[in-house]
Parts: structure tokens; sequence; C-alpha cells
């Protein structure tokens, strides 16, 4: 068995080695294109394009780790190296810029929301709270809150009547989050928050459901599944499978917007996900949370896909393909 593996790594180390380099050279002489040329010319831009050059250029390191500043100069480093001539390929300079552009950006976005994941909620830190304050008004606008510390946070789906310790797990990016979806897409918040407030099926009359935890409302309490979809966003995101997404919509470098605008999409597509599998209570959450987050890496495996947004949010669209 031994001496089988030891064949077969042979056989492997000389394809990749003798082989491959061979039929690379064949293909180049009679194309006369190298590969990342071929690359360029023969997909359009978007994910399947710039996914095949981000693994092209895993042999060039430097390339991928470059400032957005010198991505210019890099491609120009790239095509001498390759020994093509810029003036006889201008398209290739462009291609090639665009899709290093948004590898870059989305390593850099990785970072920025890595950093606001780490950062933990701080009470004594005016900024939160003012943030915390604004998510209450854009959700109970004709509702004072009766003080910081108080049993009304249960209302838009907090867990007890002090939000800082729902947000240990997301840190401040959940926050971020919950108040870009009030406050740029209030009406879809505003009605998936009064349909996670329903009794299930209208079972009961409403003077009996105000006496009944709101955890067995039409679904999930508001915030905290924000807060879980966050954490979903966040792994699709850390694991690459988000590339295909933010590479079809972000036409240079992802930014924070386009992910926030990802979680608004997530939010309404399991809110309706939760509604179409008829859950008996909350109980079912993490069963429904699972299905819902293989069903959205299936559509990611194209490289096509583009999660298309059916909110209203922003100032930048999403899908510009």
């Amino acid at each position: 068995m031994r001496h089988f593996q030891v064949v077969t790594q042979f056989f492997v180390f000389l394809y990749c080695k003798c082989l491959w380099r061979g039929l690379k050279f064949v293909v180049r002489k009679f194309t006369g294109r190298c590969e990342l040329q071929r690359i360029c010319y023969n997909n359009k831009h978007g994910a399947r394009r710039t996914l095949k050059i981000g693994t092209l250029l895993t042999l060039l390191q430097s390339a991928l780790s470059v400032h957005p500043d010198k991505v210019e100069k890099t491609i120009d480093d790239i095509m001498a190296l390759k020994k093509i001539n810029p003036d006889t390929n201008p398209q290739l300079g462009i291609s090639l810029q665009a899709s290093l552009l948004q590898i870059v950006g989305y390593r850099n976005l990785v970072a920025e929301v890595e950093k606001l994941r780490r950062e933990p909620y701080d009470c004594e830190n005016s900024e939160h709270e003012d943030m915390l304050m604004k998510l209450w008004k854009e959700l109970r606008p004709d509702t004072p809150l009766s003080g910081r510390i108080s049993k009304q946070w249960c209302e838009i789906g907090f867990q007890g009547s002090d939000p800082k310790t729902d947000f240990r797990g997301m840190g401040l990016l959940g926050l971020h989050n919950l108040l870009y979806f009030a406050e740029h897409d209030k009406a879809t918040a505003l009605q998936m928050l009064h349909d996670s407030l329903q009794p299930k099926h209208n079972e009961t009359s409403k003077p009996e459901w105000e006496q009944k935890n709101l955890d067995k409302a039409i679904g999930y309490s508001f915030a905290i599944v924000g807060i879980n979809i966050t954490d979903l966003a966040y792994s699709l995101l850390v694991s690459g499978a988000l590339k295909t997404h933010l590479y079809n919509v972000a036409p240079e470098m992802p930014s924070l917007l386009h992910f926030q605008q990802t979680f608004c999409y997530l939010m309404q597509e399991f809110h309706r996900f939760w509604i179409e599998e008829d859950p008996s209570d909350i109980m079912e959450f993490n069963r429904v949370r699972s299905k819902f987050h293989r069903r959205i890496l299936r559509q990611l495996k194209n490289p096509d896909m583009a999660l298309c947004p059916h909110f209203s949010a922003s100032d930048l669209h999403l899908v510009n393909l």
C-alpha cells in the first residue's frame, strides 16, 4: 500500500512539474496567449473571471497582498514578467486591474469586518450608546424608551433588559448591521418586526397573546435573529463563499456597504424561509438556520450568482451586472 502511494505521488509530481508546464507551453504557442490572457479574454467581468485569476495569482502572493494604491504598478510588473506587450493588449491590463482590485478589496473587507466583530459593545462609549438609542428610535418611533435598562428592549427582540449582553458573540458588527437595516430599509425592517411579534396562525386573541412569552411568536426575536444572521453573513465572508456574490456586484473593491446590503438581503430571505418552513416554535431555530445556510451556500457555488436583493435599501444598488 505504501509503495502504491509513493508511485502515485511521483506521477502527480511529474504531471505538475513537467507535463502540465509542457501543455501550457504548447497552448501558448498555439494560441499566442499566456494563461492570464486566456482567462481575461474568455471570461466576462465578475466572479468567474476573478476567481480564476485569484487562483492563478496565488503563485504570486505579493500581488494578492498589495496595497490598492499600488495595484496599477503590480499589473505592469505582472505583464512584464509574463512578457505581455501592454500596447497590443490594452484590455488585458484593464481586466487584470479590475480583478486584482476585487481580490485586494475582499481581503480588506474581511479585515474590517473582523475588527468590528472583535470590538465589544461598551456602555461607557457614547458612540456605542448613541447607535443603540438610534436603533430603538428607528424600530419604535412612537414609543419612548423608559430607561437605558428596560424590559422594553424585548419589544424589538433582545433577550433581556440590557442589549449589550446580546452583542457578545458578534460585537459591534451585530449592532452596525441591525442599525443599517433599520435606517436604510426601514419599511421592511418594521414589517419584519411586526410579523415576528404576531401569534402563529392567529391561534390566540391579542389580550391572551400579550400575556404570553414573545418567543412563541410567528418565529423569532427580531434583534437576536439579526445577530444570528450577522454571524451567518460573517461565516460566508471569511470562508470565501461570499466571493462569488461580491465579485459579481462590486465593479471594483467590495466594501462594508456591500456586506451590510448582503446582510439586509439575508434577513429578508430568512424571514420568508422561516415562514415557509412553518416551525412549531423557536426551539427549531437552529435547524431552520442550518437549512437556510446550506441553501445559500448552494446558490453561491454558481460563479455567475449574485444574491439579488428584494429590498429598497441603499444609495448603492447591489446588482450591477
